[in-house]
């Protein structure tokens, strides 16, 4: 049965010999099996090199050498990404099958520091939506009930860490992409700064980042930490961080100023399973000693930053080897479409026109309060299916469809900003509730303070994981 083990906590066991990496990788595989019928979240395996490098793994530590901090963990990585020797769908009928020629910085990050990748996790195609639905591998559900969505683009790392599959997750966030997940699966998610986890190729102008899905604070920033390796090759790097984001765990956050917003930068009605789990977690922190704070946020104009957004937005396939255009599902071929229309001038103005509204909205960060606590998404996990009311009609209407669950994320994607959704709710009908915290330019740090000051009155990660077998 799965584990509510902590990917450092596997990591003690394998280097202290209670157990092999081998032995971790075959329960990891077998957990595969029996509940990914159930939750279709992971879209590629290769049992038999998994298991090859655990192997090696166990040979490196019998011989007294140190493969990593991670060594034996297993790891699935998000089918955006490449994996050397493995093809990349990026979920898409309409890409190359050809595998891949290298890892991607972050994968090789992760391989180099132990974890054994044993596949990859479902996608929507390209990541343009936030629920984890495509026509090449069809639904990825939600193991706290499978009748419901787990999120996206990452759901399928969501779901696999939720339902106890291996501990931690790669995952990705353009939008809201790992957040939204985490709200949805009951999950730690941090969207760190742009250009703190670079890689091979910086895409959408940097706002588009990867990271880690986990169930505890501890392993969110200890992978973080392994992710987010120097790099001097990137065209741009966020400043370095004053020590790691795991000696953060446990560290006093000191009487922050957190101002509490249930409103968004696009006019979206929230549900009350997250207006009060914002509720309840502002009265938690104000009785830790925090200040605060009600005063309504100065958002962005809602029509020039949708605007601006989605022009950007727009460009998601580009360097994506497409083999069968003709293959595209119906809403990218219109977000294609779109950004075809759009030349050089016009996709540069918004591009500009997006920094000066981040200036604005940032500066109050740090001077005015220190935190923003906000609901992670203005729904509860949809049903599954429900992405697509209006597609026949409109082709775009996925899109439009999303914006309740990346009300409140996609707006840091653009300001580049660090911000975590936390799991600090279940709401009546048994789903989880995220509240998203945002922080400073390039302050992860607070953010792995205050999350860890919460961890440890709320305890999220001692509920007992979900059994996906008995839902839907």
């Amino acid at each position: 049965m799965p584990s509510t083990e902590t990917a450092e906590e596997i990591a003690r066991s394998i280097r202290a010999g209670e157990r092999s990496a081998v032995e971790v990788m075959q329960a990891h595989l077998a957990d595969i099996d029996h509940f990914d019928t159930a939750l279709n979240a992971v879209c590629f395996r290769d049992d038999e090199r998994a298991l090859a490098e655990a192997a090696a793994i166990d040979g490196s530590l019998r011989a007294g050498n140190d493969p990593g901090p991670f060594a034996g963990v297993p790891m699935l990585i998000k089918d955006l990404n490449d994996v050397a020797g493995w093809p990349t769908s990026h979920g898409s009928r309409a890409t190359s099958t050809e595998p891949a020629h290298n890892d991607e910085l972050a994968v090789a990050r992760l391989r180099g520091a132990g974890f054994v990748i044993s596949g990859k996790t479902t996608t929507p195609e390209f990541g343009t939506i936030p629920m984890t639905e495509s026509e090449r591998f069809g639904v990825t559900r939600n193991p706290w009930n499978t009748d419901h969505t787990p999120g996206g683009s990452s759901g399928g790392a969501g779901a696999a860490v939720a339902a106890g599959i291996l501990p931690a997750a790669h995952s990705s966030d353009g939008g809201g992409s790992i957040r939204i997940p985490a709200s949805c699966n009951g999950l730690v998610g941090l969207k760190a700064s742009r250009h703190r986890i670079t890689a091979r190729l910086t895409k959408m102008t940097g706002a588009s980042t990867q990271g880690v899905l986990t169930r505890t604070v501890a392993d969110q920033a200890a992978i973080v930490d392994v992710m987010a390796a120097p790099d001097p090759g990137a065209w741009a790097v966020a400043p370095p961080l004053q020590r790691p984001l795991a000696a953060e765990v446990g560290t006093d956050p000191g009487r922050l100023r957190i101002r509490v917003s249930t409103a968004n930068a696009v006019g979206i009605e929230p549900d009350q399973a997250c207006v009060e789990a914002v509720e309840s977690t502002a009265e938690l922190l104000e009785g830790m000693g925090h200040e605060i704070d009600t005063t309504p946020v100065e958002w962005p104009d809602p029509y020039a930053f949708l605007t601006g957004f989605l022009t950007v937005w727009a460009t998601i396939s580009a360097g994506i080897d497409l083999v069968d255009l003709e293959l595209l599902e119906p809403h990218n071929q219109a977000n294609r479409q779109s950004a075809l229309a759009n030349d050089s001038i016009v996709f540069s103005e918004s591009v500009m026109q997006l920094q000066e509204a981040s200036r604005k909205f940032t500066a109050p960060f740090g001077t005015d309060f220190d935190l923003l606590l906000s609901p992670s998404m203005a729904v509860e996990p949809p049903l599954v299916g429900t992405i697509w009311e209006g597609a026949d009609a409109d082709p775009s209407a996925p899109l439009s469809n999303s914006t309740p669950m990346a009300a409140y994320t996609a707006l840091f994607n653009v300001t580049g900003q660090p911000a975590m959704s936390l799991p600090v709710s279940m709401s009546d009908a048994g789903l989880p509730v995220g509240v998203q915290v945002a922080a400073p330019p390039f302050d992860e740090a607070v953010l792995i303070r205050l999350a860890s000051q919460l961890e440890s009155e709320v305890r999220w990660h001692e509920r007992a994981l979900p059994d996906p077998l008995a839902k839907g």
